[in-house]
């Protein structure tokens, strides 16, 4: 298909006395693969606008439902410690499956639903549990950064019965995050750890992605080119802002980390006759001066200290405050070794 679009752009390009009309009469197999693709672009497009909304129609369900839970609330117990544990959980799920079963014999006798005299919440840290219709109950996760409040995430599991396993009925959590997984791995024997763990997930997953937020909005006049994965377990970037060229790459172990376990930040000598046309600052480096003859980069291990133990924001300061004397350090040694090994 490529081939057949070249020669067809090509084409147009020659003949620009040729209407469109005869093109297309002349390669009507070209103008084909050209609707195909366009159509597909505009199905991929339309499939991802169409998650969005599905997903922004789940959340905005889900919130008001869970207020509306709040709102009626007649008490909410607040857990710490050990207060928090399969005892409890199981007391949760137990009331769900009771009240949807008096709710079920209320409709069938034509009596008065009261069996919502009293509607308990569960608040545990950063989560509050609630119970919800049709034997469900749901998990809302307030996330933070910086102490700020961000944005809720939600988790519904269910059972058919209070002896059958729990499964996640729907959630709000990134579908890049692996719920699912954990669902498959903790939830049917371990639920406590498996809400726990969800929880940790998304307030991981938000503290990154702050982190990359506020570095760019801090420092984005000096950083250059830039990428991070959508759970932003994987972050890269490079500095092109002093006199030399700096690239550093972060791994995090599992995506409940918040500070990276494989870190290289790299350093290469930019040429200075390249640096008028990059526009960056010298460090007194006269203009005749040899480049230095150094293919392979320079680590800069005190910047990798301030990555593995430092928020993004803090690492990037102290790697910047410390790089001038790094480079006169690194490639000093370098010039004097090089020098050494020509006058020889």
């Amino acid at each position: 298909m490529t081939i057949h679009l070249v020669v067809l752009q090509n084409f147009i390009h020659e003949e620009e006395d040729t209407g469109l009309e005869t093109t297309r009469a002349r390669y009507p197999t070209l103008f084909c693969l050209l609707s195909v693709q366009n159509v597909l672009k505009r199905h991929g497009d339309l499939k991802e606008e169409l998650s969005r909304d599905s997903d922004k129609c789940i959340y905005e369900r889900l919130d008001r439902e869970f207020d509306a839970a709040q709102a009626a609330q007649t008490e909410e117990i607040h857990l710490e410690g050990e207060q928090w544990n399969d005892g409890l959980l199981a007391t949760i799920r137990e009331l769900v499956h009771m009240e949807a079963e008096k709710k079920a014999m209320a409709g069938d006798t034509g009596l008065p639903d009261h069996h919502f005299h009293r509607r308990t919440t569960y608040r545990v840290g950063n989560k509050v549990i609630c119970c919800l219709e049709g034997a469900r109950f749901g998990i809302q996760y307030a996330t933070y950064f910086a102490g700020d409040f961000c944005e809720y995430y939600h988790c519904v599991l269910e059972s058919k019965s209070f002896l059958e396993k729990m499964t996640v009925n729907e959630h709000t959590v990134p579908f890049f995050l692996p719920i699912r997984e954990a669902e498959t791995d903790l939830l049917s024997s371990n639920s406590m750890k498996f809400i726990d763990y969800v929880g940790d997930l998304v307030q991981s997953y938000v503290d990154r992605r702050e982190q990359v937020r506020l570095i760019k909005e801090l420092y984005g006049n000096q950083i250059g080119e830039s990428y991070h994965s959508l759970s932003f377990h994987i972050i890269e970037f490079e500095l092109n802002d002093f006199d030399c060229k700096v690239i550093v790459s972060l791994r995090y172990a599992d995506l409940v980390s918040t500070l990276p376990t494989r870190i290289r930040v790299l350093a290469w000598p930019i040429h200075p006759s390249k640096k008028k046309v990059m526009g960056t600052r010298a460090m007194d480096i006269k203009e005749n001066e040899r480049p230095i003859a150094q293919s392979a980069p320079i680590r800069l291990t005190y910047a990798e200290d301030a990555f593995g133990t430092m928020s993004l924001p803090e690492a990037y300061a102290e790697m910047v405050l410390s790089l001038p004397q790094a480079i006169r350090e690194n490639f000093n040694h370098l010039r004097l070794a090089t020098s050494s090994f020509d006058s020889s």
